[in-house]
Order: C-alpha cells, then sequence, then structure tokens
C-alpha cells in the first residue's frame, strides 16, 4: 500500500519543516490545518513565527499553480513525496482534523494513511476511532546549509581545476576543493571564473595575528577576510567555528599591522535570549559592552603569549588587551542611519537577528575604503518576528552572490570542545 501522513496543525507550529521531513510518503493537509496556521500566526510567539514560516512554505509551492493542478499534488522536491490538500466540508466535526483522516481512509483504500500530530488528545481520539497515529519528533531546525549555498564546491581528486569551474553553477569568490588544495574562483577580463590558489594559513602556513587556522574552512574563510579587494564577507555556521575569532584576527592584523583600515567597528542586534534585564546604564559603549561578551572572549586569546601579540608576563598581556580595545569601538546599530563610514573594518555580530531593512541601513553606511563582515546562524534565530527565510543575513546572501567584490562561506567544522560539538549535533 500506498504511505501517506496526514498532519495536524500542531506539527507545523513546532516544526514548520516538517513537510519536508517523511521521505518520499505524501503529504496530506486539511482545510482545518490552515484554518488553525491563520489563527496561530498573529502575534511574537514562537509558535506565530514558525505558523507564518509554515504558511510561506506552502505559499512558494503554490506559486503558478493552477487550481486544478492541485488534484495532482504539489511536488515537495527531489525524493521527496507530494502535497495533497484536502478540502471537504468538515468544519462541524469536532475534530475536523479526524474526520478528514477518516474520509481519506474510506476513499482511498489503497493509501495506508498515518496521523501526525504532536497533540497528544488528538493521538488518542485517532487511535480509538482506528486510525495509525505518532508523534513527530524530529526537532531538527533549518541550519545554514538548507537554505543557503555553502561557498564550497568538491570537484573529483584528479579533475582539473579550470574545466570544473565552468561545469559547475559557482559563484564569484567561491571555493573548489580538491582533498587539502583549494582554489579561489575569481572572473577574468572576460568575465569567466577562473580558479586561482589560496594562501596557506594551516598550522604550516602563514599565521594572521599569530593564530592558524585549524581545519580547510577556516583557512579559506581567512583568505576572504584577508583580502581588500573583497569588501563585503558573510560568514555562517554553528557556535565554535571559529567565525569570531578569525574575524577579529583578520581585522587586527590589517588594522594594527598594515594599517589598511583605521580602527574595528563592533556591533550587533541587541535581542535578549531570555528575560530582558531592562535599561543599562552609560554611554553608548558601555550599553553595549554586555552585548559584547564574544568579543571579550576572543580578545583574551589574541592577547594571550601563545597568539604572538604580546608579552609572556600577567602585565604584559593585560597591556596588549587594552592596545586593542584602544582600536576597537563599540556601536548600537539604533544610532548607524545617517553615519558614513570611512576606512573602518566593520563586524557585525549575530546578523541573523536583522531584518533586511536593517541590513540595507547598515551596509549603505560604508564609504570607501570600509569592509562589512556579517556572522550569524540562520539556525539561531532570536527574534520572533523573523524566520530563516526572512532574515537579513539571508536576504543578504542572496542579493550578493553574483557581486566580484562580495564573498560568502558557510562553516560546519566545530573547534571548541567535544562537549559544545556534541551539543550542536545532538540538541
Amino acid at each position: 500500500m500506498r504511505r501517506a501522513c496526514l498532519l495536524d496543525t500542531s506539527v507545523l507550529l513546532h516544526d514548520p519543516a516538517a513537510l519536508f521531513r517523511f521521505g518520499e510518503q505524501d503529504i496530506y493537509l486539511p482545510l482545518a490545518v490552515l484554518h488553525g496556521l491563520d489563527a496561530a500566526r498573529h502575534g511574537n510567539s514562537e509558535e506565530a513565527r514558525n505558523a507564518l514560516q509554515a504558511a510561506r512554505f506552502l505559499d512558494e509551492r503554490l506559486a503558478g499553480i493552477a487550481p486544478r493542478e492541485l488534484e495532482r499534488g504539489l511536488p515537495l522536491g527531489e525524493g521527496l513525496g507530494r502535497l495533497y490538500f484536502l478540502t471537504g466540508d468538515d468544519a462541524g466535526h469536532p475534530t475536523p482534523v479526524l474526520a478528514a483522516a477518516q474520509t481519506l481512509t474510506r476513499t482511498h483504500p489503497d493509501v495506508h494513511v498515518t496521523v501526525v500530530a504532536r497533540d497528544i488528545n488528538l493521538r488518542i481520539q485517532a487511535s480509538v476511532l482506528g486510525l495509525h497515529a505518532t508523534d513527530h519528533e524530529s526537532e531538527a531546525p533549518l541550519d545554514d546549509p538548507d537554505l543557503l549555498p555553502g561557498g564550497i564546491h568538491a570537484i573529483a581528486p584528479h579533475a582539473d581545476p579550470a574545466t570544473a569551474a565552468g561545469e559547475l553553477a559557482a559563484r564569484p569568490n567561491e571555493f573548489l576543493v580538491q582533498d587539502a588544495t583549494a582554489w579561489r574562483l575569481q572572473p577574468d577580463a572576460d568575465g569567466r571564473l577562473q580558479p586561482v590558489p589560496v594562501t596557506d594559513y594551516g598550522p604550516e602556513g602563514e599565521s594572521v595575528w599569530g593564530i592558524h587556522a585549524r581545519n580547510q574552512q577556516q583557512a579559506l574563510a581567512l583568505n576572504l577576510l584577508m583580502d581588500p579587494t573583497i569588501d563585503l564577507v558573510t560568514l555562517l555556521g554553528p557556535a565554535g567555528t571559529g567565525k569570531t575569532l578569525l574575524t577579529l584576527a583578520a581585522g587586527l592584523a590589517q588594522t594594527l599591522e598594515v594599517q589598511h583600515y583605521d580602527e574595528i567597528l563592533m556591533t550587533r542586534a541587541t535581542v535578549a535570549i531570555g528575560e530582558d534585564i531592562g535599561y543599562l546604564p552609560g554611554t553608548e559603549e558601555e550599553k553595549m559592552t554586555p552585548w559584547m561578551g564574544a568579543l571579550m572572549d576572543n580578545l583574551e586569546i589574541l592577547s594571550a603569549p601563545a597568539s604572538g601579540a604580546g608579552g609572556g608576563s600577567r602585565w604584559g598581556q593585560a597591556a596588549t588587551q587594552d592596545l586593542l580595545q584602544s582600536r576597537i569601538r563599540i556601536r548600537s546599530l539604533n544610532f548607524m542611519r545617517g553615519r558614513t563610514l570611512l576606512n573602518r573594518y566593520m563586524v557585525l555580530d549575530e546578523a541573523q537577528n536583522l531584518t533586511p531593512q536593517q541590513m540595507r541601513t547598515l551596509i549603505t553606511r560604508a564609504g570607501p575604503g570600509t569592509k562589512i563582515v556579517c556572522l550569524g546562524n540562520i539556525a539561531q534565530i532570536d527574534t520572533p518576528w523573523l524566520t530563516p527565510t526572512t532574515s537579513g543575513l539571508t536576504y543578504l546572501v542572496r542579493r550578493f552572490r553574483d557581486w566580484p567584490h562580495g564573498a560568502h562561506l558557510t562553516l560546519t567544522r566545530g573547534e571548541r570542545s567535544r562537549l559544545a560539538a556534541h551539543a550542536s549535533d545532538v540538541l
């Protein structure tokens, strides 16, 4: 028998990407589920955000589809089943979703229907009615690679990079990787992408402010961060992949060693992940300091004797850290409108929490000689009204993909600790 899943509203409110998590099984959505999404989409709660995201997924699938085509089902993607809508009038039934499941079972005896619901009472009622019911246990979020390009293309061991570059649907400043060797794709005079060897920033190669890349992805990120011809860099990835440390090391090297930039400017969206602690005293920079814990943590690493940036004594390390902080300015996004930033190395942390309009306001502040680096992880959005597809970071990456002075890279390999690595996998 053909297997199919009939989803309850509770599933999509819990996991809006559930439509794509059942493999080749077909998905059925009763009209009552759509009514439930509409009722839940108002407000700033997590459920409202998920309801909006689920509605956007459905709207994307329905775009350009004629009503008569709905009977054949909508394709959900390669390797996935089809999506069907059940439009029977079950509004008068106490549980319209179960009424739709009974009707589907009766009219399609060749289909093995499973009611999928997070609501335990609905599953109990389904079992009493003789329907097969199950919980939806997948809590995997939409991760960066699900929505955005990774920026890295692996090629066969004996493939010619130039030939591979012409065959791939690659963009400027993406990378070709062949085992331990990598090339960056850069446009030539005719606009064709050509593979150019990258600088080795690994353990045996060059260092940046005393820091060596611990893996190939970090080495590729340093190639983008250290290139003054690239004005915009977006680095995505989970916690522990080294985004902030690499960005700060590259900024310090280009600000203090070669004086390519006048100073480093740090900012981020001030969105709390817990209860708000109220107003903070002090100047603009003092108010922003509690939000910049990642900056302070990484400055301690970069000012340590092992980094080659200071002496071996505690006094030497403290003096070095004071020097580094003197060239770093912390600013609030709230006061960016109207400013023009000249010769700055600007770092935007937690960029996934910005709206497209906020992102546009920030990027257009860049004056001559300014480089902007955006860091984030779209699987950890703290703003209630944003989703992975509507985040300003997603908007920015997609709009700048073909610009030769912009670059994007997704880091996936964590280097923090075995505890952090395991937590990223299972939580």
